[in-house]
């Protein structure tokens, strides 16, 4: 069963301090969110068709200027109470470690969260879904490309925090939403802020590793899957890490990355080359590889250990040539002296004669 009320003043009222939880439903099965008030509340929401869930994860459609379309979305209570949910849409972003969240309830959406209708509350029965209906409306003065939204279903609790003070605690699991506005669609990133750091190692049997970090920003109109490799000194490293996906960046969104290179040589100057290459999504689930985009440097990297191996040699060697110089001249001497003795008793002995 629908409502359309909103939610209570009177909880409203005990939100001394806010603490907000959001979940999406992960690539095998949806996010399950728990409440930690004494009866446990567990729920899911996800995109559905009339008779349930339907196995999209998200919901990702392509508009036109101006165009309408309508879609379903599951809330399951898994609880064992009925629960009445509060629905929200907002604007989509990814935070710094790549997690998709929709902004909070203090923020103003500007762009596709205000294109979606929705309900404002839904009541389900224990261990029950329901299905809801939600609109997508495209402005005509939309720009082309991806825009990023978030529906969610919510609950409320009352909890004690640090001193008795009571604690509201909002927690949220909901879905994507990415629509695509027809358009002129133009794919691009760019790579900035690159710097090399080079750690020694003081074992001069063995190289050292090369930290780089730099940015990635999408500087496009469509969502960018981002993955590379940085190379240095012969050696190369992928990223994202082996197991874990490639990020995706929102159009307009920068991202940070560090990529470690081992078994980097110090060669006084190492050069270093950043390969980035995105990928387009397409609404038909499949991808796009546009050009790679390239940032050389060059990181000073100093060989101390093989230079002080190198001094030491040279010493070694100084040591030794300077020892056998010092010994030719003292056996020139002894030489020299012996023959000068020789000609002393020869003139001596003629003397005698």
């Amino acid at each position: 069963m629908l409502h359309t009320s909103s939610r209570s003043s009177t909880i409203g009222r005990l939100l001394l301090a806010a603490a907000l939880t959001l979940g999406f439903a992960s690539a095998s099965a949806p996010a399950i969110a728990d409440d930690t008030d004494e009866d446990t509340i567990r729920w899911s929401v996800t995109p559905a068709d009339e008779s349930g869930p339907d196995g999209r994860r998200a919901v990702e459609i392509e508009l036109d200027p101006g165009e309408t379309a309508d879609d379903l979305f599951a809330v399951r209570n898994v609880s064992e109470v009925e629960v009445t949910f509060r629905l929200t849409a907002a604007d989509g972003f990814y935070t710094r470690n790549g997690r998709f969240d929709i902004l909070p309830a203090d923020q103003e959406s500007v762009d596709a969260g205000t294109w979606i209708t929705i309900p404002e509350e839904v009541t389900v029965g224990a261990g029950e879904t329901a299905v809801v209906p939600f609109d997508i409306s495209v402005p005509e003065n939309a720009e082309p490309g991806d825009h990023a939204a978030g529906i969610t279903a919510s609950v409320l609790s009352t909890q004690t925090g640090d001193g008795g003070a009571s604690v509201g605690v909002e927690s949220r699991v909901g879905f994507r939403v990415t629509t695509r506005v027809t358009g002129e669609i133009t794919p691009e990133a760019v790579v900035d802020a690159v710097v090399g750091d080079y750690a020694t190692s003081w074992n001069p049997l063995r190289p050292g590793e090369l930290t780089v970090t730099f940015d990635v920003e999408n500087t496009g109109n469509t969502i960018l899957l981002i993955e590379g490799s940085v190379n240095a000194g012969g050696q190369s490293a992928g990223f994202p890490a082996e197991g874990e996906n490639p990020q995706e960046l929102l159009p307009g969104d920068s991202r940070s990355f560090t990529v470690l290179v081992d078994d980097v040589w110090p060669l006084f100057a190492v050069p270093v080359s950043v390969v980035v290459t995105p990928t387009m999504l397409t609404m038909a689930g499949d991808t796009s590889a546009i050009e790679p985009v390239v940032a050389d440097i060059t990181v000073w990297a100093m060989p101390w250990p093989q230079l002080i191996v190198l001094a030491g040699l040279a010493l070694v060697v100084w040591a030794l040539v300077w020892g056998r110089i010092r010994s030719r001249r003292r056996l020139q001497t002894m030489l020299a002296d012996a023959k000068e003795a020789g000609r002393r008793e020869a003139g001596e002995a003629g003397d005698a004669s």
